[in-house]
């Protein structure tokens, strides 16, 4: 019996010394299932958003309107004036003297766009303001014949893009067929004045020809000009 006790408090060691398991709280088991749930793929895609296209929506509409979301390009700060647009095509109606002007939105939040066009050396003309979904625009009145730069210009509460200065060599680098806001425009004449012109000159022509054959036949017997003498034989004495 003298044992008894001490070995009960051998095994009250052995039970105290053992790891014990804590219990799990509810933010534990909140941590364990968020671990185990498998995390779904991002559907997120870039938004329909097209720079160029005409009465293009704005893409923070886009992701309002859209059944799934979708991602905008990235855009300057608004604290900053837009970059320049790029102005890429501009078909030309010389019949009617007017012009097709296209181009595309910058990396920068816009407000509205307008046009300058400028003839020859003359200060440049602004166009009334368009608002920021339009792409196009419609120049009339064009001389034919006439020579003219176009450029086009858009605007946020923090100023206007920049334009290349008339005459410089940033016109030349700049407003080049696929780069910066600005391109030089020749009107070709019309057609009508085209076949006019080559009227003109066939009646000229038909003229010059006419004067050159009455010179030949009639004037050169009135002026004496002179011949080839004929040969005669000369009679013997």
């Amino acid at each position: 019996m003298l044992g008894s006790p001490s070995l009960l408090w051998l095994l009250a060691v052995t039970f105290s010394l053992a790891p014990r398991g804590q219990p799990l709280g509810p933010r534990d088991l909140k941590e364990e299932e968020k671990d185990e749930t498998p995390q779904p793929p991002s559907s997120a895609v870039p938004c329909d958003y097209d720079r160029c296209r005409h009465l293009q929506m704005p893409c923070k509409e886009l992701q309002r309107a859209g059944p799934t979301p979708c991602l905008c390009p990235g855009l300057s700060s608004p604290a900053q004036p837009p970059d320049p647009p790029r102005l890429s095509e501009v078909h030309v109606v010389a019949e009617v003297g007017s012009a097709v002007v296209h181009w595309c939105a910058p990396s920068s939040p816009v407000h509205q766009y307008w046009l300058l066009l400028r003839e020859g050396d003359g200060a440049p003309q602004k166009g009334p303001p368009l608002n920021s979904t339009v792409r196009k625009a419609e120049l009339k009145g064009l001389k034919p014949g006439g020579a003219y730069v176009v450029c086009v210009v858009a605007a946020n509460g923090a100023g206007e893009s920049s334009v290349p200065p008339a005459g410089g060599e940033d016109l030349e680098k700049v407003g080049g067929p696929a780069l910066g806001p600005c391109r030089k425009l020749a009107v070709p004449p019309r057609p009508q004045t085209l076949v006019h012109v080559a009227i003109g000159v066939g009646a000229a022509l038909v003229l010059l020809s006419c004067s050159a054959l009455v010179w030949h036949f009639c004037l050169r017997e009135r002026w004496g000009c002179p011949r080839q003498a004929a040969s005669r034989p000369t009679a013997g004495l």
